[in-house]
């Protein structure tokens, strides 16, 4: 990896800024150069938000992503907003809920169900963002396990380590089966 740039999109109150900021702190730990951004309408849950991250061995002159290299969509409108315009080489994970136009056609394209793995599997809707941080570095290889995992648990409320380290292996085995 020289540089990623990373933007997960979706609905406010996913979690998904937090997820920027946790695949950040990751990169952190693996003595990389981060730089996370974040974007969100007004409403405070509901509405469509965006955290990006870019992960780089290098330093990172501009702290926006312009081209990026892993796009999530965890929403219809995000997808329709963030996943198209991108170039060939751009990989883009969905859930697996989104309605994907027959012509949409990617070499790196994913659909995997990360909402129904946070509400059927780990049992809290709440840790959609940690489920999708194990399936995202599970398919970058961003950071090992141990740096995510420890990054996760500096940014978690106290009493949800259990649950949201669950939530976290569950991600990273939708790619794994």
């Amino acid at each position: 990896m020289s540089k990623m740039e990373i933007r997960l999109a979706g609905t406010g109150g996913q979690g998904l800024i937090t997820g920027t900021i946790i695949l950040a702190e990751a990169g952190i730990f693996e003595n990389k150069f981060v730089a996370q951004s974040q974007s969100y309408g007004p409403e405070a849950r509901g509405g469509m938000c965006k955290g990006e991250v870019i992960i780089s061995d290098e330093k990172i002159g501009f702290t926006k992503v312009t081209k990026p290299t892993f796009v999530m969509a965890l929403s219809q409108l995000s997808f329709e907003k963030y996943c198209y315009g991108l170039s060939d080489e751009c990989f883009v994970l969905v859930d697996e809920t989104i309605e994907v136009p027959a012509d949409y056609q990617r070499k790196n394209f994913l659909k995997l169900p990360i909402l129904a793995t946070a509400r059927e599997k780990v049992g809290k809707m709440q840790t959609v963002n940690i489920v999708s941080i194990g399936a995202i570095n599970e398919i970058l290889k961003l950071s090992s396990f141990e740096n995510v995992k420890k990054a996760v648990l500096l940014h978690i409320p106290k009493g949800t380590e259990e649950l949201n380290l669950k939530a976290l292996e569950e991600g990273a085995k939708l790619l794994t089966k």
